[in-house]
C-alpha cells in the first residue's frame, strides 16, 4: 500500500506511472481519467516543453505521446528523450493513419502507434502489452545468446556484432530476442506480433516490417570491429516470415 503524496492516506498501488501529453484538453483529461479508472498513475503535459520537464521529474514508467504539438510535434520529444539516454517506453498517438508517421515515430525511439480516433481499451490493451515487453526485457535472466558474431547479454541489456555494440530500444532488444532463441527457424509476422508485441486482437502486420527493417539497419548493415561489413543473418522468406541464420561455412 502506497501514501498518497499530498494526504498521507494510504492508497491502493498503481500498475505505473504514464504521463500523458497532448494539446487538446478533451482528449487530455478523458485519457487521463479513463486511464486511472484502468488502474494506472497519470500526470499530464500540454506540450513538448512540458513534456520533457515532467518526464525528468517524474520519471513515468510510458509515455503516452500526441504527435502534433503546439511547441515541437511528438517526434523530437521522442528524439530528445532519446538524445539524454532515457529509455522510457513511448506510445505515439497520431491523427493520421500514415505509415511514413508511423515509420518516422519508430525510427526516433517509439515502441508502437495508435491512430485517432482510437478505442479506449485498445490504448489500455496496448499500454499493457508495452509495459510486458519492456519489464521482460528488464527482467531477463536467462543469461547469452549467441549466433554466429551476434551476442545477446540479457543480464547486461547489450548487443554486441562482430565485437562492435549496438544500441537497441526495449522492442527492438525483445525483437532480436525473440529471433535468436528461434534462430534457423522461419517465424511468421503473427507470431512475432504475438510474441514480442503480445496483442491480444489482429494487430498491425506492418509494425513488424518496420521493425524489422530498423533492426537489420542496427545489426546486418554495420562493420564489426575489424572494419569490415558484418554478413547479413536477418533472412526474409517472402510469404511465410522471417528467420535469424547462421552464415554458411565457405
Amino acid at each position: 500500500m502506497d501514501l498518497d503524496a499530498r494526504t498521507g492516506t494510504p492508497q491502493a498501488s498503481t500498475e505505473a506511472k504514464l504521463l500523458v501529453v497532448d494539446d487538446e484538453p478533451n482528449i487530455r483529461d478523458l485519457l487521463a481519467s479513463s486511464l486511472r479508472f484502468a488502474g494506472f498513475d497519470v500526470v499530464t503535459a500540454t506540450d513538448g516543453n512540458q513534456a520533457l520537464r515532467t518526464i525528468e521529474s517524474d520519471d513515468p514508467d510510458l509515455i503516452v505521446l500526441d504527435v502534433m504539438l503546439p511547441d515541437m510535434d511528438g517526434f523530437t520529444v521522442a528524439r530528445r528523450v532519446r538524445e539524454r539516454d532515457i529509455a522510457t517506453p513511448i506510445l505515439f498517438l497520431t491523427a493520421r493513419d500514415d505509415m511514413d508517421d508511423k515509420i518516422q515515430g519508430l525510427t526516433v525511439g517509439g515502441d508502437d502507434y495508435v491512430t485517432k480516433p482510437f478505442g479506449l481499451e485498445e490504448v489500455v490493451a496496448r499500454i499493457r502489452a508495452i509495459l510486458r515487453r519492456t519489464r521482460a526485457v528488464d527482467e531477463a535472466d536467462d543469461g547469452t545468446l549467441r549466433v554466429a558474431d551476434l551476442i545477446l547479454d540479457e543480464d547486461a541489456h547489450e548487443v554486441h556484432r562482430a565485437g562492435v555494440e549496438v544500441e537497441l530500444s526495449p522492442t527492438e532488444f525483445k525483437l532480436l530476442r525473440y529471433l535468436m532463441i528461434n534462430a534457423g527457424r522461419v517465424v511468421s509476422k503473427t507470431q512475432i506480433l504475438d510474441h514480442v508485441w503480445e496483442y491480444d486482437w489482429n494487430g498491425d502486420a506492418a509494425i513488424v516490417e518496420s521493425y524489422i527493417s530498423y533492426l537489420r539497419r542496427k545489426v546486418d548493415q554495420i562493420q564489426g570491429a575489424d572494419g569490415q561489413p558484418v554478413t547479413p543473418l536477418i533472412q526474409t522468406r517472402r510469404g511465410v516470415g522471417y528467420m535469424l541464420r547462421e552464415p554458411k561455412a565457405e
